[in-house]
């Protein structure tokens, strides 16, 4: 957020030299004084004025370092320099939305009624999955992740192929999970719920700070879903770990054309908005520790349709 203009310090408030209060002149001033303190008053007033305003600039300065400092981490800062922290992980939210103008990708696929979007936008909430769940579902994360994974700094388990091994115990709170997140999109668009299909690819991801091995591991880059997934009309991200305690970096950027907007982890947040051009989104690189995530998404078109995890 752009730092609020400050107002310059008042001047002291007692008079100028060789004047009383109520700007009288004493009666013990010279002549010749009284015909040369005009010009020095004027110098005195000249170079007290430069140095009160090199003392606000000053100020301005360091207080615009700080919040930059304090709010925009090093590599999430675009080009222009503006930012914004749309959800703090010391927010608790029960519900924020931004909407927003939709993009035209929507109208090259067929549109759903009570499903296509005619209301883009972006939304946080605290509200829905508590910390406790998400904790559950960080450890068969964890457990399911440590059978395999990427070399380099992004791992991914797809819940689908993945579900056998997680066992029934995953299943059924995933799908709980599920539920209350597509229920809360389908209210907060005014669509309908029964209306959105669970698609694929949905997945957990492990995020840490080691080198990319392969392109797949650069997941930092600038990106769109329905350009990269296709069957995405609505994406959301549970959150399962907390920024800058868990980990350092890896905030959720929405880059838009005047700013960037991030929403900073923590555990039990859900992060959902409409999955076309108009937010163009990537995650900064974690710096430190392990982010972990899952990814659930939603199609209006049946045939893109998928259903719950199930065991064999």
């Amino acid at each position: 957020m752009a730092p609020q203009r400050r107002a310059l310090p008042r001047g002291p408030d007692s008079a100028g030299p060789g004047l009383g209060r109520g700007g009288r002149r004493h009666s013990s001033a010279r002549k010749g004084r009284v015909q040369q303190d005009p010009q020095g008053r004027w110098l005195k007033a000249a170079i007290l004025l430069f140095l009160l305003s090199a003392a606000a600039g000053g100020g301005l300065v360091v207080w615009s370092r700080l919040r930059t400092q304090d709010e925009v981490p090093e590599g999430a800062v675009p080009e222009d320099g503006v930012s914004e922290v749309l959800a703090h992980r010391s927010d608790n939210l029960r519900d924020k939305f931004v909407e927003i103008p939709c993009s035209e990708d929507y109208d090259g696929h067929k549109r759903f009624a009570g499903c296509t979007p005619r209301k883009c936008g972006r939304g946080v909430t605290d509200a829905i999955i508590t910390r406790e769940e998400a904790e559950r579902i960080r450890r068969i994360a964890e457990r399911g992740l440590s059978l395999g994974g990427s070399d380099g700094g992004a791992s991914i388990l797809d819940l689908h192929s993945g579900a056998l091994s997680l066992g029934k115990h995953f299943v059924n709170l995933y799908r709980d999970v599920r539920q209350r997140i597509q229920q809360r999109i389908a209210q907060v668009f005014g669509i309908s719920s029964s209306a959105m299909y669970l698609t694929k690819p949905t997945f957990f991801s492990r995020m840490n700070s080691t080198g990319a091995k392969t392109t797949h591991d650069e997941y930092w880059h600038p990106h769109v879903d329905k350009v990269t997934y296709g069957s995405f009309d609505y994406t959301s991200l549970l959150y399962l770990s907390d920024y800058s305690k868990d980990f350092g970096g890896g905030r959720f950027v929405f880059m838009d054309a005047d700013s960037n907007k991030t929403v900073e982890p923590r555990a039990g947040r859900v992060s959902f908005f409409t999955s076309g051009s108009e937010n163009l989104h990537r995650v900064e690189k974690v710096q430190w520790g392990t982010r972990f995530a899952i990814t659930i998404s939603f199609s209006c078109d049946p045939e893109h349709g998928i259903g719950d995890p199930l065991l064999g």
